[in-house]
């Protein structure tokens, strides 16, 4: 009979607490299994779970009936969730533009929003988050294969405080696209376009002193295109890995008016030649880290530039390069001062003779066999909310 008395009295006792005492409570719990169980509590309980919950994540089932259903209780998990500053929905293939529908109803308090690998997603769902989402700061749209410069446009007129953004391997934008991001959206300092082989680089031409930050892997910049991206830009990592070019000529020279340039990915440009590495090695001052692995084209005058005028460079990538040799890496030897890391092999006009001698004038420089494909700082940090 005292138990009871007191499991009442408990029960009173908790039904008589604020709204905003139950969310301060909700809030100090760490784990998602104990605000599932805080929300399955009571029906005021799971409001204010809803209430409390800042942050949705669909994990992709690689099913498409499964991801089917997920997308069919999208809406209404949106409708309940008024307070969501991140949803990331990636990998949902069969979402519809119509489960958008309700994200007006948390779109003022959103910041991040990911449709990585959204496929159905179209540029009549991009005019939904457009009007119901304004204070988005980041957007992943990479993957999502049928939206054009027109979703683009409308995105950037509805979400001006953009900062981070992810187009990578999305086939309909073309420089149009970019040109009304960077016109309406005058804080973005990071644009991932990997894959987008219509860019020439043009629609880079309004972008202003805060964009640091670009992934181009494997896209098909111009030379007057690679021009318009570091023009008006503060750009301070660059990534190049695997840069085409429709006409065979070699425009990274122009990279050189990239002043604030630290960290340049050059990985696999088959058409870079002694003459661009020259102009960047001279008008990059502030080069930390560079990766030239797999970069045929360069020679002993390529070499010699870097040693010569990269006075800040600490790591620098020479695998497979076919035309270092030991005159190059003495040349690296004797200059470079502030160099810290060499990854180099797979050289054959390296000796090991050459090695050993650069080893002895440099004993402090850590030579690495290991090739990597990323270099400097996680670009995809920027696309977190902390």
């Amino acid at each position: 009979m005292e138990r009871e008395t007191i499991d009442v009295s408990l029960e009173n006792s908790i039904s008589y607490l604020s709204d905003d005492c139950l969310l301060s409570i909700f809030n100090k719990l760490e784990s998602e299994s104990e605000r599932s169980a805080f929300g399955l509590t009571c029906k005021n309980w799971f409001k204010i779970r809803n209430l409390g919950r800042k942050s949705l994540t669909f994990h992709c089932s690689f099913n498409p009936t499964i991801d089917k259903e997920h997308a069919k209780c999208i809406p209404k998990i949106l409708a309940h969730s008024p307070c969501l500053n991140r949803i990331s929905l990636a990998g949902l293939t069969e979402l519809p533009d119509s489960a958008l529908s309700t994200l007006r109803m948390s779109g003022l308090s959103l910041k991040s929003l990911s449709f990585y690998c959204c496929s159905g997603i179209t540029d009549d769902g991009l005019a939904q988050v457009a009007i119901g989402c304004p204070n988005l700061v980041v957007v992943e749209l990479q993957s999502c294969f049928n939206i054009t410069d027109v979703g683009l446009e409308s995105l950037s007129k509805g979400c001006r405080a953009l900062k981070s953004v992810n187009i990578g391997s999305c086939m309909g934008i073309s420089d149009q696209g970019v040109s009304a991001i960077f016109s309406n959206c005058s804080n973005v300092c990071t644009l991932i376009i990997t894959g987008c082989r219509r860019l020439s680089g043009v629609g880079f031409r309004d972008c202003s002193s805060s964009f640091c930050y670009l992934e181009a892997e494997s896209c098909m910049l111009s030379p007057y295109g690679l021009l318009d991206v570091v023009s008006g830009s503060g750009l301070k990592y660059l990534n190049l890995h695997k840069l085409g070019s429709s006409t065979g000529l070699d425009g990274l020279g122009n990279l050189a008016f990239a002043k604030s340039l630290c960290f340049l990915n050059l990985r696999m440009c088959r058409y870079l030649t002694d003459d661009s590495v020259v102009a960047i090695a001279s008008g990059c001052p502030l080069l930390e880290e560079w990766n030239l692995a797999v970069c045929h084209g360069v020679h002993l005058p390529g070499w010699s530039a870097i040693g010569l005028y990269c006075n800040k460079l600490r790591v620098l990538h020479v695998n497979r390069c076919r035309h270092i040799c030991d005159q190059s890496l003495l040349a690296l030897g004797n200059g470079c001062p502030r160099l810290e890391v060499l990854h180099i092999n797979g050289c054959a006009k390296i000796t090991n003779n050459g090695l050993a001698l650069f080893t002895i004038s440099r004993p402090h420089v850590n030579l690495r066999v290991d090739e990597v494909l990323s270099i400097g700082p996680s670009i995809e940090n920027l696309f977190q909310m902390h």
